[in-house]
């Protein structure tokens, strides 16, 4: 490996695949902490450790969380480089008013009520749960940032459960993630899932949004959107909903209607999206004039990347062509283009 790569090229690949196995070494602190423990930090823990009150919380849930996640700043050099490589950037205090200040928390109610195998509910956040706010950030030599938040109140909001399974939430993480989509769209639109009608309240709400086409391929979950959230559109006009699978759509219903924009959004999270990210990106040719936008791309494309990394690695010429090859532009070229994640040069 690296035989054709100048020695500072060779060093500088080296220190890249340290990096990844520092991202992943990251995340999987991070996952675990997130599925089993994700209320360990609470109230009362954070005022002992802050018993004098002279320090600011983030300081202060940063060092528990860094504990929590196993790491021993003050004994392991490594541990110490990853806590402020990686979590010093990652954790953030949230202030609760800007998210339910919300025109959807404001205006869109939602029942309490069983409705066959699905019921709507309200969940929420213990002071000081963590949770995954934001997509993932990437610094210019591939470091990546989980966006860690927390808030000092409970924090309610609602949700979807199938078979006492959270299925579909309006969680910060949602206004987060959507918000960029949200501030491009205009014109004719189409959405795939109606969840709990966020994105597509959004979309109602805006001037230069002329027309929302919302697929969806449950007819339950279209029903319990007519009866209950519909109805509290101030736009409801805008919005045609279209029973479908959404790649069959895509390729042959889509084409057709010549839509400005699409919003694509049919996985629950990172974990089971990049297989269907990379399945609509091959359909995207179809409908050319359309400009597509997915959610979470960032954390997909983070996969992805990971996952082709090695092929990379023992074909570039140089560094400088390695990253090119890792960068996002090049990473949504792969996806539309590849039929696997093989790589081919």
């Amino acid at each position: 490996m690296y035989e054709n790569l100048s020695s500072s090229d060779a060093e500088k690949l080296r220190i890249l695949t340290e990096i990844r196995q520092r991202n992943n070494d990251v995340a999987w602190m991070l996952c675990d902490y997130l599925n089993n423990n994700p209320r360990m930090i609470t109230k009362e823990l954070m005022a002992m450790a802050n018993s004098s009150a002279s320090l600011p919380e983030e300081t202060v849930y940063l060092a528990l969380l860094t504990v929590f996640c196993g790491l021993d700043t003050d004994n392991n050099e490594r541990d110490k480089q990853l806590a402020n490589d990686y979590f010093c950037k990652a954790v953030h205090k949230l202030n609760p008013n800007s998210y339910t200040e919300n025109p959807y928390y404001q205006n869109i109610k939602i029942p309490e009520i069983q409705f066959g195998s699905w019921k709507l509910t309200d969940q929420k956040y213990e002071p000081y749960e963590a949770f995954i706010y934001q997509d993932l950030i990437t610094d210019s030599d591939f470091k990546e940032y989980p966006r860690i938040g927390f808030f000092d109140e409970e924090f309610h909001f609602p949700s979807v459960m199938e078979n006492e399974h959270e299925w579909m939430s309006i969680k910060p993480s949602e206004l987060e993630t959507s918000q960029a989509a949200i501030d491009t769209i205009e014109g004719k639109v189409v959405t795939f899932g109606i969840g709990l009608g966020y994105f597509t309240y959004m979309a109602t709400l805006k001037e230069s949004v002329q027309s929302i086409t919302v697929v969806e391929h449950d007819k339950a979950v279209i029903e319990l959107f007519k009866r209950y959230i519909l109805p509290q559109f101030q736009h409801r006009e805008k919005v045609n909903i279209v029973f479908a699978d959404a790649f069959k759509y895509a390729k042959k219903e889509m084409p057709m209607e010549n839509f400005d924009y699409a919003f694509v959004d049919t996985w629950h999270d990172v974990s089971d999206g990049l297989n269907m990210y990379l399945k609509m990106k091959k359909i995207e040719r179809l409908s050319s004039r359309t400009k597509f936008i997915y959610w979470v791309e960032r954390s997909l494309l983070s996969g992805l990347r990971w996952q082709i990394f090695d092929g990379i690695i023992e074909n570039v010429h140089s560094y400088d062509d390695a990253v090119r090859c890792l960068s996002y532009p090049s990473l949504q070229k792969f996806a539309a283009t590849k039929l696997s994640a093989s790589i081919q040069f």
